[in-house]
């Protein structure tokens, strides 16, 4: 489905009963609201809406030009929470979704029952301009995101996978492929520039930090300190999984996520 947000074209997927509290997804980068298909079964035979969004210029959402912040997407999420005429969120994102997820607990905290954050960073990754940098200008040279899809699936995915479900795998990275180019610069160069690690104490909504512990993009130790930072935050790792331990290891997250969202519901 899709809604109209300052005159670009936003996707969405929206089920579940109107009077059930909802989960509003957003996802990673270079991905869609596909990713969280996983945990769509469970959260309905829960009683559960379930809202997944598509950031611009990925899945059916339309790209802007030009570089993104944080804070902007932040505000798009709002923005699409505003036209569906949603009050009131269980929210959670993984990497960039978890970026956001940060942004939009400490702008709109009056829109949040809990928050999850998956395998995501409190701020810039350190040391890691020159490789985004890098993989700006394949882009470019490139035209196409093609040119990221199998080093990416790599960071993503442990070996294993690939050979346990193939055609997931497969899905996973045609959907990366097929990210718009300026969706993904501008997400990138959102991500190149932001901090909110020095705010995270003021969140007071209940939150929950997961990440794969085999992730080597957006590692344990950070996901810990966003946890560490935020009042009452609880972390939780899942073994044998990198960067969407989701989709890899759902029987575990989804466990983890189901005991999270019955608390605080």
């Amino acid at each position: 489905m899709l809604l109209s947000l300052d005159g670009r074209k936003v996707y969405y997927d929206l089920a579940g009963p109107q009077s059930a509290p909802t989960v509003c997804f957003t996802h990673s980068l270079n991905a869609d609201g596909g990713m969280w298909a996983e945990q769509l079964v469970p959260l309905l035979g829960a009683g559960y809406r379930v809202l997944r969004l598509d950031m611009r210029g990925h899945g059916g959402s339309a790209p802007v030009e030009g570089d993104y912040s944080m804070d902007g997407l932040a505000a798009d999420v709002k923005g699409a929470l505003d036209v569906l005429g949603i009050a009131k969120v269980h929210y959670l994102g993984l990497s960039i979704g978890g970026m956001i997820g940060q942004g939009f607990a400490l702008a709109y905290p009056d829109r949040l029952l809990s928050l999850t954050l998956c395998d995501t960073q409190p701020s810039t990754p350190p040391g890691s301009t020159a490789q985004w940098d890098e993989r700006k200008a394949a882009v470019r040279k490139a035209g196409t995101l093609a040119v990221l899809a199998d080093g990416t699936m790599e960071r993503w995915f442990t070996d294993e996978f690939k050979q346990i479900n193939p055609t997931r795998w497969r899905e996973i990275r045609d959907t990366i492929a097929c990210t718009t180019p300026a969706g993904f610069l501008g997400c990138a160069s959102a991500i190149q520039n932001f901090d909110y690690e020095d705010k995270l104490a003021t969140i007071k909504v209940p939150t929950l930090v997961i990440c794969g512990d085999e992730d080597p993009g957006t590692p344990p130790d950070r996901n810990k300190l966003i946890a560490a930072k935020i009042p009452g935050g609880r972390y939780e790792g899942i073994a044998k999984a990198r960067h969407l331990p989701n989709i890899e290891r759902p029987e575990q997250f989804n466990r983890v996520m189901m005991a999270f969202l019955a608390a605080n519901r």
